[in-house]
């Protein structure tokens, strides 16, 4: 299957840290790889309704809810490039995510069997040079995977707060030469994790 990489930004301002850093991971990948970008700001999803207990959600057939639906589910790579605000994902991200519950109970889609097994990356800028404090976008990114029954690949994580300050952060550079190179494993919600290390 040829590997088709959508990259999801998430910033609210447009050619920030997050997305530059994404597009030199980007630039490694080979030029038989499709690659489809979308800005999420720029493409805004309506506010998500949890209709789980009234009713069936319907498939978007209009709009920015039926592009980002296609888009994810025709994505074998799907990349959430998201700056850290407030220690976790964008509005304009967590949206998008928030819409993964509607697509999950609407008939017919069979959202999470298409997605099972597809991979899930993540991007981020951050302004602290402790990079601990994107723990929790990391384990949200993480445990939608693990939910989904998707791998995950980690998150490429840069230092920048002005525009164009990440160019700077060599480290991280030099981890997106090779950032989609690895081998995604399936992700595990981290009590999965703790479970099988006590059973070693």
């Amino acid at each position: 299957m040829t590997r088709r990489f959508l990259f999801l930004t998430g910033s609210t301002r447009p050619d920030g840290n997050t997305e530059s850093l994404a597009r030199r991971a980007a630039d490694q990948l080979s030029a038989d790889v499709e690659q489809r970008w979308i800005d999420l700001a720029r493409h805004p999803l309506p506010e998500f309704e949890d209709l789980r207990h009234d009713s069936d959600h319907k498939r978007p057939t209009e709009g920015n809810a039926r592009l980002l639906l296609d888009a994810t589910l025709a994505a074998t790579d799907i990349v959430i490039a998201s700056p850290l605000y407030w220690y976790t994902l964008s509005t304009p991200v967590k949206r998008y995510l928030d819409h993964w519950s509607g697509w999950l109970r609407t008939p017919g889609l069979d959202f999470k069997a298409t997605l099972a097994g597809r991979t899930l990356w993540g991007v981020t800028a951050l302004a602290h040079e402790e990079q601990e404090v994107a723990d929790p976008l990391i384990g949200a990114l993480n445990n939608s995977a693990a939910y989904m029954g998707m791998r995950f690949g980690g998150v490429l994580l840069g230092n920048g707060s002005k525009p164009g300050d990440v160019l700077r952060d060599t480290e991280a550079l030099a981890r997106a030469k090779t950032f989609f190179a690895q081998e995604a494993p399936f992700a595990r919600f981290p009590y999965d994790r703790a479970d099988a290390a006590a059973t070693r």
